[in-house]
């Protein structure tokens, strides 16, 4: 079993390079996820994360030789998480990216017609490889798909010579009108002319350099609403009598951020709308509603709590808040009542450069709070 100091230490191993795979908003810290599994766990144990982001957690678990499940509602995460897991192999997934851009060209009449953000954004040859994989790719049911895109998706947009797009973010997607604006204002009316081809070769050379991470346990990551895959999960669980030793996740924080509409362009990229809006499906939004938000939490912790082991640890990371906090521990005492509770404050200093403190999220103290549970 690899040692966790070799996952912690660069690039070094198959292991540690797959770690970072795509970026997320407020994703876990590759560290910290490995430390807990580590620590609150041991080989062969199950472990469950309702919330897996970009399924940190999860990848740890695998590593480390754990049973890990995770279940993440947004598609970009469940796709970083599910490709980290399990890429497929190297060679596949060039041929398929010559074959998605040799049909670039298919899509010349198209591209002309994409909004004036992506005219900005990508230049001609880039947005027409990225219609043909738009079209093309495969992404819910192929690993090779699966992992193209999620290579794709990584690179989709960042600053000037580290994706394929002009100069933007790369965790968090920025609005058409801001972007637009923003450009002609510092005069990047003219994309970067990318090969995109050549481009995502020399990234996918690199990724697999060390080669494939070793996933000898079974984990994996299920694509949906954890209020809803949780309910077949733990029959199932209990049909074969699986407990589960480490419920170790970060739900989402009340009024803190929207993760549809943080990722708009990368979920155009997987099919969805040219022109991002607020969306309005239940529990993919900022939870604004402070009793949809209590009545998530209440359900899917219920949930899980029927899964865990009677002396199963519970580790979760949320925000400092009071709503959000004493929400959290509250709902967490309720189903796990016979645990002790451990509070650990993050405080996060001055000049810390947090993701939510760079988007604009004003309303979010420094810090976030880990609730830990034990028997």
């Amino acid at each position: 079993m690899i040692a966790v100091e070799d996952i912690l230490k660069g690039h070094r191993t198959a292991e540690a390079r797959w770690a970072r795979f795509g970026p997320y908003y407020a994703m876990f810290p590759v560290d910290f996820a490995f430390e807990v599994v580590e620590k609150y766990s041991k080989v062969g144990d199950y472990i469950i994360d309702p919330f897996a982001g970009r399924c940190s957690s999860i990848y740890a678990g695998g590593v480390l030789g754990r049973n890990s499940l995770g279940i993440e509602i947004n598609p970009v995460g469940w796709l970083f998480g599910t490709v980290k897991l399990q890429p497929a192999d190297k060679e596949d997934v060039i041929d398929r990216l010559l074959e998605i851009y040799g049909k670039r060209n298919d899509f010349t009449e198209q591209m002309k017609q994409m909004p004036e953000f992506y005219r900005i954004c990508y230049c001609d040859e880039v947005l027409k490889f990225l219609l043909s994989a738009r079209e093309a790719l495969n992404w819910k049911v192929d690993n090779i798909d699966a992992t193209l895109m999620s290579i794709l998706l990584i690179y989709l947009h960042a600053k000037l010579g580290e994706g394929l797009s002009n100069q933007m973010r790369m965790t968090k997607s920025m609005g058409l009108n801001y972007s637009v604006k923003w450009w002609k204002s510092k005069g990047m009316e003219t994309p970067p002319e990318i090969n995109p081809c050549d481009f995502i070769v020399k990234k996918i050379d690199w990724r697999y350099e060390k080669g494939k991470p070793s996933i000898k346990f079974d984990s994996r990551v299920i694509f949906g609403d954890s209020s809803e895959k949780l309910i077949n999960i733990s029959d199932k669980a209990i049909e074969n009598d699986i407990k589960f030793s480490l419920l170790f996740t970060s739900p989402p924080y009340c009024s803190i951020t929207d993760y549809h509409a943080d990722q708009w362009l990368r979920l155009w990229l997987l099919g969805g709308a040219e022109n991002p809006q607020s969306l309005k499906d239940k529990h993919k939004g900022r939870f604004v509603n402070k009793q949809e938000y209590y009545d998530l939490l209440d359900n899917v912790f219920g949930l899980c709590s029927k899964m865990m082991k009677t002396n199963s640890t519970v580790y979760v990371r949320t925000d400092k808040r009071e709503f959000t906090f004493n929400s959290t521990i509250e709902i967490l005492k309720k189903h796990f009542p016979t645990h002790k509770v451990q509070i650990v404050e993050k405080p996060l200093k001055e000049d810390t450069k947090t993701q939510t403190k760079l988007y604009g999220d004003k309303s979010m103290k420094p810090g976030e709070v880990d609730i830990i549970m034990t028997r």
